[in-house]
C-alpha cells in the first residue's frame, strides 16, 4: 500500500460518476494520488460510491463492499469508506451489519469525508472535477432529487425533492470544462424537464440549454432524462434552432397500458403517450428517441404486455432499454400492490421485448447505410477506431467502427464518415475525404 493513495470505485449511474469526479478533485487538492475504478485495489484508502436504485444494483453494491471488507482483513487496504445512494437510504442498517467499514457517508454529505481524513473541503473548487471520461466529453448534473413520485421508484426516498442548480453555476462549469478540452456535454438529472421550477418558478430547461449552446467551444449537447407529463415543448425549438444541440432525447416512458401507467402514478394515458411520441417526431424531424420500459409491474397481465409490444413495434425507438420490476421498500407500489407477476414470467417478457427491439434496431441502423454521419472518435480498439454520431450517447448507445487502415484519426476529433454497413446495433464506415 502506498501512502496518500485513494482508489475510488463508482457503481450506478452517471450522476454518481459526477460526484466521484468532484471527490477525486478535492482529494487531489489535498495531496492524495487517486485512481478511479482500478482493476485491482492497491491504495491505502478505498471509497465505494454505491447505487441503491433497484435490487440488482443494491446487490452489486453490497457484494463490492463485502469483497473490500475481505481485502481489508487481509491487509490489502487500510481504510474503507462507503458513500452514495445505498448508504443514504440504509445508513443505520449498514452501520450495524457491516462494522468493517470505517465510515458510511450518504449521497450528499460525502464532503465530510475530507474532514474525517483530517483534510479540508476547498469551496473555491466546488464544481471542479477530475474527469474520468475521455477528455472530450463530460456529464453535467443540473439538479438533484425528483418530485414526480412514481409508485415504483425509490429515488425520492434517497435524494429527496427536486433541487435545481443555479443557471450561472452550470454555465460556469461548462465554460471551465471547455477550457479543459471538453467538446461534448451530456446534460443529466433524474428529471431534466423539471429544471428551474424551484428556483425560477417555471421550467427553464430550454433557456439553460440555449445558454450552454452559446458557450464558445461547445460542439454537442445531449439531453438525459426527460418526463412526458408537462413536457416543456419550447425545448424542441432550441433543438431545431441550435446546430450544437443534438437531435436526441432520452425520455423514460416505462409502459403504455393506461392501467399499468395509472398504477405506476405516471399521470399519463396510453393515448397521450402515443400523441407525445408523434409530436416529438413532428416537431423535430429525424429526432433520435431513447426510452426505458418496465415489464412485470403489478397490473400487467398478458393483454397489457401485448399492448407494450404493439407500442414498441409502432414507435420504433432508435434506442431502448428495459428492466423487470422489483419491489422496493417504502415505495407506494410496495405499500399498495402485491408483486404478483412471477419472476420467470417477468424474465420471459423482458427477453421477448428486447428481441423485438433488437429487430427494430437492426432495421433502423440498416437505413443509415449510404449516409454520411458526423462522428466523434472515442478510442482505438483492435483493428478499429470507435466513435459515435450525435444520436449516440457514451456507454449506453451503439457505436461507429472505422478500420484503422483508414489512416490516423485523433481521439476527440470529428470526421465525416460514410456508413457502409451495419449490424443489429453498430455501424461501420469509412472516412469521407475532405474537399
Amino acid at each position: 500500500m502506498r501512502k496518500n493513495t485513494v482508489d475510488i470505485i463508482t457503481l450506478g449511474c452517471s450522476k454518481n460518476l459526477v460526484d466521484s469526479e468532484r471527490l477525486i478533485r478535492q482529494l487531489e487538492l489535498n495531496g492524495y494520488h487517486v485512481r478511479h475504478d482500478p482493476e485491482t485495489v492497491q491504495a491505502e484508502i478505498v471509497v465505494v460510491n454505491t447505487c441503491g436504485f433497484i435490487a440488482d444494483a443494491k446487490e452489486e453494491s453490497i457484494n463490492m463492499i463485502l469483497e473490500l471488507c475481505q481485502a481489508k482483513q487481509e491487509g490489502r487496504l487500510r481504510e474503507l469508506y462507503v458513500m452514495g445512494c445505498l448508504s443514504e437510504r440504509y445508513f443505520k442498517e449498514l452501520n450495524s451489519e457491516i462494522p468493517e467499514v470505517d465510515r458510511f457517508f450518504g449521497k450528499f454529505n460525502w464532503t465530510d469525508l475530507l474532514q474525517y481524513l483530517g483534510k479540508s473541503y476547498n469551496h473555491s473548487h466546488e464544481y471542479d472535477r477530475h474527469l474520468t471520461t475521455p477528455r472530450h466529453y463530460a456529464y453535467v448534473k443540473i439538479a438533484e432529487g425528483c418530485d414526480r413520485q412514481c409508485a415504483y421508484c425509490s429515488i425520492p426516498l434517497i435524494t429527496g425533492q427536486h433541487k435545481s442548480r443555479p443557471m450561472e453555476s452550470i454555465v460556469g462549469e461548462v465554460e471551465l470544462l471547455v477550457g479543459q478540452g471538453v467538446k461534448e456535454f451530456q446534460i443529466i438529472a433524474q428529471e431534466i424537464t423539471f429544471y428551474g421550477i424551484d428556483l425560477y418558478g417555471r421550467q427553464m430547461i430550454a433557456e439553460l440549454v440555449r445558454r450552454i449552446s452559446d458557450v464558445k467551444g461547445v460542439k454537442w449537447i445531449r439531453l438525459h432524462y426527460a418526463y412526458p407529463t408537462h413536457f416543456p415543448w419550447e425545448l424542441l425549438e432550441v433543438m431545431r434552432e441550435r446546430s450544437n444541440v443534438c437531435k436526441y432525447l432520452d425520455v423514460a416512458l416505462q409502459h403504455i397500458s393506461t392501467t399499468v401507467l395509472t398504477n405506476m402514478q405516471r399521470h399519463v394515458t396510453k393515448e397521450e403517450t402515443y400523441q407525445f411520441v408523434e409530436r416529438l417526431r413532428r416537431e423535430v424531424p429525424g429526432i433520435c428517441l431513447r426510452t426505458t420500459l418496465m415489464v412485470g409491474f403489478p397490473g400487467e397481465g398478458e393483454a397489457e404486455f401485448q399492448e407494450l409490444l404493439d407500442f414498441v413495434r409502432w414507435a420504433r425507438f432508435d434506442r431502448m432499454g428495459a428492466f423487470a420490476y422489483s419491489e422496493e421498500d417504502g415505495t407506494p407500489a410496495a405499500r399498495n400492490f402485491r408483486d404478483e407477476v412471477p419472476a420467470d414470467v417477468k424474465q420471459q417478457r423482458l427477453s421477448q421485448l428486447m428481441a423485438v427491439q433488437q429487430e427494430i434496431s437492426a432495421q433502423v441502423q440498416a437505413q443509415k447505410i449510404g449516409s454520411v454521419q458526423q462522428v466523434i472518435i472515442d478510442r482505438k480498439e483492435g483493428e478499429y477506431y470507435v466513435g459515435r454520431t450525435q444520436y449516440d450517447s457514451p456507454e449506453v448507445d451503439p457505436e461507429v467502427l472505422i478500420p484503422v487502415s483508414e489512416g490516423t484519426l485523433r481521439r476527440g476529433c470529428f470526421y465525416p464518415v460514410h456508413i457502409v454497413d451495419a449490424d443489429d446495433f453498430d455501424l461501420y464506415g469509412t472516412v469521407k475525404p475532405r474537399k
